[in-house]
Order: C-alpha cells, then sequence, then structure tokens
C-alpha cells in the first residue's frame, strides 16, 4: 500500500518541477515569471492545507468506523468533509480574489514580478475547489485501501498537467496564464476522477450521498481535531521559508539563500518518501484499531518505522558522504553554488536519520486517532523550536565556539552566522523525533492496556 503512495508523492514533487522548467523558459520574461509565481507560494500551500484539514482528518475517523462496521458513520464523515470542502473552497475563493494583491505585497513581490503573480493567482484561486476535491477527497479512496485508484487520481493531474502545459505554453504563447489554466484544468480532471469513484463505483465501500450534507458539529469537530496537525505542518512551511531566507540573507546574501532552497528541496524530497511510506500505513492501522486487531496495529506501525528509518539513514549517509551528487542536480553549472550548497547540506541533514521517526510515528498518531498528540507535535518541531533557534542561534553562540565546533565536526569553511542559522534544523529535527518517539513508546502502551482490559472484561462477560 506504501508504494502507490510514494509513487503519488515523487509523481507530485516531478510535475512541480517540470511547471516551473516551463515558466522559466518563457521568452524573454521567464525568471520574472517564475520569481512571480513563486511569491504565490505561500496561497497555494494554504490552499492545500484546508484540503489536508478535511481529508486527512476525515479519512482516518472513517476507516476507524468501517473497522467498526459502522458504515453508515463512515458515509456521514465522508458527506460532512465534502459539504465542508465545498464551502471553504467558496470561502477561500472570494477571500483570495479581493486581497491577493496585498497579500502578493506582503509575500515579497516587486513592482516588475506583482502583474505575473497576480496573473497566475486569479486564475488559479477559481480553480480552488477543483484542488480541495482532488486533494480533500483522495484519502477516501486510500482509507478504503484502494491506492492504486488514489495513485491515479495524482498521475491522470499530473500528466495532463505536463501536456497542457507545453500547449499552452509552448504552442499557444500564453505565458503564465496558460500555466495557471493547465493547473486548474487538470485538477478539474483529477476532482471528477475522485467523485466519480466516490458517488458512482460500485466497489467503493463507502459513497457520498445527499442525506450527509447537513454539517454535524458531532461529525465535522472530530475530523478538524484531527486534521489541524496535518493542516499546520503544511500551512506552516511558508512561515518557515521567510525565517530561513530572512536570516540567511543577512547573515550570507544570495548564495546562502540560494543554498537554503537546493537544501530544502532536498530534505522535502526525502520528506515526500516518508509521507509516502506513512501513508501506506494509515488505513490499515485505522481500520484494524477501529476493528479492534490491536496485533495487526502493532505489525503494520512497526514495519512502516523500520522502513523508514532504513530509508532515512541511507538518505543520511549519502548526504554527509556525497553531498554533491544531490546538489549538482539543480547547481551543476555554478561551481561556486555547487562548493557551497555542499557544505550546507552536510550541516542541515546532519540528523536527518532521525525524520523516520518524526514523519511516521506522527502519521501513525492521526491514524489512531490521537488529534491531541498530532497536534502538539506539529507545532513542536516548527513553531516552538526550528522558527526560534533559526533566529536565536547566530545571536547568542560567539563566533570562537562555532569556528571550534566547525573544526572539530565539520573541516569546512563557511560563515560562522550562516553556519548556526543552518545548525537549527539538526538541532530541532533531533530534539523532534526524540520527542515523538518517547510520546509513541509512552501512548502506544496505554492504547494496548486499553486494549487488553477491554478484553478481559468482555470474556469475563
Amino acid at each position: 500500500m506504501a508504494i502507490p503512495a510514494v509513487i503519488a508523492q515523487i509523481v507530485n514533487l516531478l510535475y512541480n518541477i517540470v511547471d516551473r522548467m516551463f515558466i522559466s523558459g518563457i521568452p524573454n520574461i521567464g525568471t520574472l515569471a517564475l520569481t512571480g509565481v513563486g511569491v504565490t507560494f505561500p496561497i497555494i500551500t494554504l490552499v492545500s492545507a484546508f484540503a489536508s484539514l478535511i481529508g486527512m482528518g476525515g479519512s482516518p475517523r472513517a476507516a476507524i468506523k468501517m473497522g467498526q462496521n459502522d458504515y453508515d458513520e463512515a458515509e456521514r464523515i465522508l458527506g460532512n468533509s465534502f459539504i465542508s470542502i465545498v464551502w471553504i473552497s467558496a470561502i477561500l475563493t472570494v477571500f483570495f480574489l479581493i486581497f491577493n494583491e496585498k497579500l502578493l505585497l506582503m509575500f515579497g513581490a516587486s513592482e516588475q514580478t506583482l502583474p505575473y503573480a497576480k496573473e497566475y493567482i486569479n486564475i488559479y484561486v477559481i480553480g480552488t475547489i477543483f484542488v480541495q476535491i482532488a486533494l480533500g477527497l483522495n484519502p477516501f479512496i486510500n482509507c478504503q485501501g484502494f491506492v492504486n485508484i488514489g495513485m491515479k487520481t495524482v498521475l491522470i493531474g499530473a500528466i495532463l498537467n505536463i501536456i497542457l502545459d507545453f500547449i499552452f505554453i509552448k504552442i499557444f504563447n500564453m505565458g503564465v496564464k496558460g500555466a495557471a489554466l493547465a493547473t486548474i484544468i487538470s485538477q478539474g480532471v483529477s476532482a471528477i476522477w475522485v467523485l466519480r469513484f466516490l458517488v458512482l463505483s460500485k466497489i467503493s465501500k463507502i459513497k457520498i450521498k445527499t442525506k450527509y450534507f447537513k454539517i454535524n458539529k458531532a461529525v465535522i469537530l472530530p475530523i478538524l481535531a484531527l486534521g489541524v496537525s496535518p493542516f499546520i505542518m503544511q500551512s506552516t512551511e511558508s512561515l518557515l521559508s521567510i525565517a530561513f531566507n530572512s536570516s540567511l540573507k543577512k547573515y550570507g546574501g544570495d548564495i546562502a539563500v540560494g543554498s537554503m532552497t537546493i537544501c530544502a528541496t532536498i530534505m522535502q524530497c526525502v520528506g515526500l518518501i516518508l509521507t509516502g511510506i506513512g501513508q501506506g500505513s494509515q488505513p490499515i492501522v485505522s481500520f484494524n484499531y477501529g476493528y479492534g486487531k490491536m496485533d495487526r496495529v502493532r505489525k503494520t506501525y512497526n514495519l512502516a518505522i523500520i522502513a523508514s528509518i532504513l530509508f532515512a539513514v541511507v538518505m543520511w549517509v549519502l548526504c554527509l558522504i556525497k553531498p554533491e551528487m544531490f546538489v549538482g542536480i539543480f547547481a551543476k553549472e555554478d561551481e561556486d553554488m555547487m562548493s557551497y550548497a555542499s557544505i550546507t547540506l552536510k550541516i542541515y541533514m546532519f540528523c536527518s536519520f532521525s525524520m523516520g521517526i518524526q514523519y511516521t510515528c506522527q502519521q501513525v498518531f492521526v491514524a489512531l486517532g490521537q488529534a491531541k498528540v498530532s497536534l502538539f507535535l506539529a507545532i513542536f518541531r516548527k513553531i516552538i523550536l526550528l522558527i526560534p533557534i533559526i533566529y536565536i542561534l547566530p545571536a547568542i553562540i560567539p563566533d570562537s565556539f562555532i569556528t571550534s565546533f566547525q573544526n572539530l565536526v565539520f573541516p569546512m569553511s563557511i560563515e560562522n552566522k550562516v553556519f548556526s542559522v543552518f545548525l537549527a534544523e539538526p538541532i530541532s529535527d533531533f530534539i523532534a523525533a526524540t520527542t515523538t518517539g518517547i510520546l509513541f513508546i509512552i501512548i502506544t502502551k496505554k492504547l494496548n492496556k486499553q486494549f487488553n482490559q477491554q478484553n478481559i472484561c468482555e470474556n469475563k462477560n
């Protein structure tokens, strides 16, 4: 089940990269157009985050109910999720159409890049409903065990987007407008694919039914409580980017900011694979937890954690031994950037071996319906740890200590303050993964104990 989820994550990343390649290749305005579209990233991230709020909050609860053989309640959850997505899409569309210019200027658009940013986002937000349905309802396909169909949702959108990019930008010379149209049309087709399955398919175990469209507090509030963790994980990416870039611009200039983009992209690739492994385990964990088969739950999350740790360790070793192998994908023609980013990648990924624990355990918490714990962990790593450390570390650690530490651990030449900023990532990774691991052991032991006690009581009765 993890393999199709991993493939979907990789394809999703690849078609975003291809999208940027088409935009950057627009004659005469490619660089400005790409920068303008890049400024829209926080808005696009927020739209996706709201889809995760409903999709990742509702699908585990639906899977648990299916495990309990309560398919009516699972369909009620699906129906409430669908109508919530419709309302959220309408609100976001109106909001971003009214305030897009102010927001884009706030996110860093200039007089030169603002026209391209507005041109792209005005079309994109009209298709918000398609993005929300495709991303927000696809987890309800996966949670039934139909991960191959869920993967096709992403593949259909990705392949169509690449084809339409070529047609609109290369053949019809529609520029940024063409890129935006290609995106919303492909998302529209993906949305139709998802709706067709959840409404008409004979094999779908739960379906969207109009009788469950009335929003019920008892249904929607637990969905929101469980979905707020993945929502925060996605929506805070823009804050994290601002924190890193502002500090690195101050201490290291454009080359430091550029190397951060490369490091973050490589980390994102690793994170997407780990997310795919976790997504493969989630439906099995949720269903068997609802069904009462704790032995299967334990077997599933143990296997997912081992697979994630092994992958994270392999990537960690490769990044420390051969960083230029990854950096060269993005900066092969620029020797200065190759050298600089190869150094910073070693620092940035120094504790990435711990990501296997962080990602998978956090997703298992969501699968088990542990809303409060998953919310705490989502806030803990980025908001409580990473962002403050980015600003605090360069200000409080003496240069002499950083120089000695560099010579001892990282025999390389880089500005002390820049080193401190990049060091914030491994420090927060290690603390967050350790905290997550400890909480995971405590809470899973507690759940197993509760389950055993429940079985004893049932046997006595």
